[in-house]
């Protein structure tokens, strides 16, 4: 919520840690990527966030054969992804049958839940930059595997709200205060309780606002431009987590300097507090299960859910298919 008369009496959250994101390559080649988790803040301290991939990329061209994509055909279980993109155009295709592009700013989503296979990217025109982030959320694990979620954002459903004084937002996921008696609801239907927004406060804006009680963890990523989080500065890539654990201190302070822009994200949500087995696009809860689904994915019981015919080529859809489930 924004603040007003009735939360002044909360109180700054204080700074637990800082750290610059890490380099990392999550595609196996010379592509590299701004990671601030858990490259900066270790996944049990982002809980429920799992990662956040921060790439600026130009783009070789737009893909020609509508089968082909730049990110290839792999599997994801048991988290929820979304894929932010700031510039360039947005391209994909996955196991339930879909096939999408959309426009920028916009954004993609799945809740992979029992699995999804996916592909990515391939439509922004050569020499335009691919500007973006890649979002993981852990899913609790009563519901990692019930049937999978999608949905595409384009621009006229993802604006940037005034905030005043020099800040603008866009609302990602969960409900936002965006004044004092408006409120805007993100569309990234994630499974566990989060709120993330990106804030763009020009240079001398600024903003402060409470975290609802329910979000336990809060971490902020400046990822372009600098100035301060609850007083302290910073600049780009760096990730600052807050202590969310009291009631009544709840308040997030961000200011930019009179020089340069802040472009920040709120990453706040509710802890699972569950043990993560992790190996590449697959977050389970153990050992056992992550053996069990890269058996199924060398038996071709994966994904469970899917779509009857050959989704990976585009000539074998049914006449006007783009979304059979």
């Amino acid at each position: 919520m924004l603040l007003s008369s009735s939360s002044s009496s909360f109180g700054l959250m204080n700074v637990v840690e800082h750290r610059a994101t890490q380099k990392a390559h999550p595609f196996g080649d010379e592509r590299t990527v701004d990671q601030a988790f858990p490259g900066a803040i270790h996944e049990k301290d982002a809980d429920p966030f799992l990662m956040c991939d921060d790439f600026s990329m130009k783009s070789k061209g737009a893909e020609k054969d509508p089968d082909r994509f730049p990110v290839d055909w792999h599997p994801h279980r048991g988290i929820d992804v979304l894929t932010y993109l700031k510039s360039g155009i947005g391209r994909h295709g996955d196991s339930l049958g879909n096939r999408e592009t959309y426009k920028t700013p916009g954004m993609q989503w799945m809740s992979t839940s029992s699995g999804v296979y996916h592909a990515e990217g391939g439509g922004t025109p050569k020499g335009v930059d691919n500007d973006g982030f890649q979002i993981w959320v852990n899913v609790p694990a009563s519901k990692k595997l019930k049937d999978p979620r999608y949905g595409t954002v384009p621009p006229e459903k993802l604006p940037l709200v005034d905030m005043s004084n020099n800040t603008h937002a866009r609302v990602l996921a969960g409900e936002f205060n965006v004044s004092s008696d408006k409120k805007v609801s993100g569309s990234f239907r994630s499974v566990q309780p989060v709120l993330i927004v990106d804030f763009e406060i020009k240079q001398n804006g600024f903003i402060s606002f409470a975290v609802p009680e329910i979000m336990n963890n809060c971490l902020i990523y400046l990822y372009r431009g600098s100035g301060s989080i609850q007083g302290q500065s910073f600049r780009a890539k760096h990730v600052v987590r807050l202590d969310a654990s009291s009631e009544t201190q709840r308040v997030v302070k961000l200011e930019a300097t009179e020089n340069n822009e802040m472009h920040v994200f709120l990453f706040a949500g509710k802890r699972l507090n569950e043990p993560i087995s992790w190996h590449g696009p697959i977050v389970m809860n153990t050992q056992e299960q992550l053996v069990q689904t890269f058996q199924d994915l060398k038996n071709g019981k994966f994904p469970p859910k899917r779509v009857n015919w050959n989704y990976k080529k585009i000539s074998e859809f049914p006449k006007g298919s783009t979304n059979a489930l």
